[in-house]
């Protein structure tokens, strides 16, 4: 998973996959448990499904919502968008049923059951204004049920039965038959209705875990297929307001996921990868988390309509990206607590650092090692994930923390496995070089892994990092015994000099929101409901050439009032500024009016970087050509 962290509650800027242990509860006769979704049979913006389990053996079973999905490391409670839940017996009449928990509903003498049926609330509608509330779903793992578009995470509309993960499903969705289906589930038949009105489509899921694992898109989408090597990728984009087309990404996918291919090299890969992307266009139902949730062989990606058609790339290459190398870690390489995955009370993985850690580092090094991107670039984001780890708990133990994920302090910190994560897997890659005169890496590293372990063959969560010691070099187990088991802050200088790199100083292009990295140039008075320039505006050189002041009070955007109830809105709206366009912005300084009226010009801010050692000797040259280039 990807996401974007929120900043003033803004859902704005970039910000475990298994299968079920079998546990005896209930038993059934093991034939494939029918379920049914009907999107033509819309009652009160829900989708009425049917569960239809076989013949149970037992008088009390038990059937449940996931309350955390495989990918995410917090609360989700599907349980809580389900309505009506009624158990009906061979004769059509109702069963006791009793709601246990949130999640959870037990269903008396089991043995006349025959089906269930309930209907399911979207997630989207109550995504809270200003980003995701409570323990709500993040969006890209989410549910949309819309006239057009229905994004169906099947994890929020089918459930299952505690000893049944591993059984069979059939599926079917019903659909209006000008809809436009994508889903990499296998698909057993589709049947029309006598007036033609509508469609079914069959699917086919060897186990709960496929249900899960296997999203679908329905609805006014705009879908491209292209082949990238032996990969077919399948492009689904949703645009509500038709803003952007798949066919405008598609160049971007195919480039990134060809320089993908390449940098992974002969690690396993699938026959077909989709990308699910839903265009949010902000307006209150719409949904705020944006980012991206992986699967096997897919994607969900949530992210902002009013995008540029540049922003909306280059929002793709940091998220898809990052998905996609999920196929080496968790999907190939993971632990029990991964592989055995309970939705109702998950055990959580002490090695958060390898799952998003090291794919974040794999999404950023793939781009200057296959020439998307220049050192000096790669340089500087790496920097960036410096600043901004070092504003959370440096000192923190990454296993502590990974394995009491949804518990604080711990859950606050997250994000650092984006940041820190990824910087320990840099640190592991230049010392792998180091000691291999440039042959050895972190992705060689889980290459071995992958073969030593593989799709279905778990690893012990509490001795991988001994394992990757005796696999590697003393030097790597005592970085992670010390930083990553430990709580000792990294000196990332001693890892720079080892490829000759040193301190310096860079110009950044940035944004009209940012002055560098996360250095947002607004700050806010809650009392008197106001925006403001911080000082660290001055350090954007587009507002510091307006003559904008610390303090400047932030009266109207473009002619739209900006406060605190709206700020969202409005600076998420600011993203899509691009140079050119003209702008006019109203403030008050000093009690005084003051107007802005300019044409947007390149943003640049100055910041600490990372460059290139004037005096870096030949041997750390050489270590930096082989980190960098292979």
């Amino acid at each position: 998973m990807k996401n974007y962290f929120a900043i003033f509650g803004l859902s704005i800027v970039l910000v475990g996959c298994g299968s079920a242990k079998p546990n005896i509860d209930d038993l059934a006769v093991s034939n494939p448990i029918e379920t049914a979704l009907d999107l033509t049979a819309i009652n009160n913006d829900r989708v009425p499904v049917t569960i239809n389990p076989g013949r149970f053996t037992a008088d009390i079973v038990t059937y449940r919502l996931p309350r955390v999905v495989q990918g995410t490391y917090s609360v989700s409670d599907f349980g809580k968008y389900i309505d009506d839940l009624k158990a009906l017996d061979y004769e059509g009449n109702e069963l006791a049923v009793t709601k246990v928990d949130d999640n959870t509903w037990t269903i008396a003498e089991a043995t006349k059951l025959d089906k269930i049926q309930y209907y399911v609330n979207d997630t989207f509608d109550i995504e809270q204004a200003g980003g995701i509330g409570g323990e709500e779903p993040f969006s890209p793992a989410g549910t949309n049920i819309e006239e057009d578009n229905y994004v169906l995470n099947l994890h929020g509309f089918i459930g299952y039965f505690d000893s049944l993960k591993n059984s069979q499903y059939d599926l079917d969705v019903t659909a209006p038959a000008d809809f436009i289906r994508t889903s990499a589930l296998e698909k057993t038949g589709t049947t029309t209705s006598e007036d033609g009105k509508s469609i079914t489509t069959s699917y086919f899921a060897p186990r709960y875990f496929d249900i899960t694992d296997n999203p679908m898109m329905y609805g006014n989408l705009d879908v491209e297929e292209f082949m990238v090597g032996d990969i077919k990728i399948v492009l689904s984009v949703y645009s509500p307001n038709n803003v952007h087309t798949a066919e405008s990404q598609k160049e971007t996918v195919f480039k990134m996921m060809e320089a993908q291919k390449a940098y992974l090299g002969d690690v396993n890969s699938t026959p077909r990868y989709d990308i699910y992307l839903y265009l949010s266009e902000g307006s209150e139902t719409a949904p705020k988390g944006f980012g991206a949730l992986e699967h096997h062989t897919s994607t969900v990606v949530v992210l902002p309509e009013s995008s540029s058609k540049e922003g909306l790339a280059a929002s793709i290459v940091d998220v898809v990206a990052h998905e996609f190398f999920h196929i080496v870690t968790p999907l190939s390489v993971h632990s029990e607590d991964v592989h055995y995955f309970d939705y109702n009370k998950p055990t959580f993985s002490k090695h958060l650092w390898m799952y998003e850690g090291v794919t974040e580092y794999f999404a950023q090094h793939f781009q200057v090692y296959e020439g998307l991107v220049d050192a000096q670039t790669f340089y500087n984001t790496m920097q960036s994930k410096i600043q901004t780890s070092k504003r959370m708990d440096d000192a923190m133990s990454f296993t502590i923390m990974s394995e009491n994920v949804l518990e604080e302090p711990y859950a606050s910190n997250y994000y650092n496995v984006y940041q820190k994560g990824a910087l320990i897997g840099m640190c592991i890659d230049i010392l792998m070089r180091k000691e291999s005169d440039g042959q050895r890496s972190m992705l060689s590293l889980m290459k071995e892994l992958s073969v030593k372990y593989g799709e279905n063959k778990p690893f012990n969560d509490d001795s991988i990092i001994s394992e990757i010691t005796a696999m590697t070099y003393p030097s790597v187990g005592e970085f992670l015994t010390t930083h990553v088991q430990g709580d000792v802050p990294i000196n990332y200088s001693e890892f720079f000099t080892m490829v000759g790199l040193t301190k310096g100083e860079t110009l950044l292009e940035t944004n009209y929101i940012f002055a560098g990295g996360q250095n947002i140039i607004f700050d806010a008075d809650q009392e008197k409901g106001m925006l403001f320039f911080s000082s660290v505006a001055l350090n954007n050189s587009f507002w510091k050439e307006q003559g904008v002041q610390e303090g400047d009070i932030i009266k109207k955007v473009n002619g739209d009032e900006l406060t605190l109830l709206n700020a969202n809105e409005v600076i998420r709206g600011m993203f899509s500024w691009q140079e050119g366009q003209e702008i006019t912005m109203n403030l008050e300084r000093d009690g005084e009016p003051v107007e802005i009226k300019a044409t947007l010009t390149k943003a640049y801010a100055s910041s600490d970087s990372i460059v290139e050692d004037e005096n870096a000797t030949d041997a750390q040259k050489a270590v930096r050509a082989a980190w960098l280039k292979g």
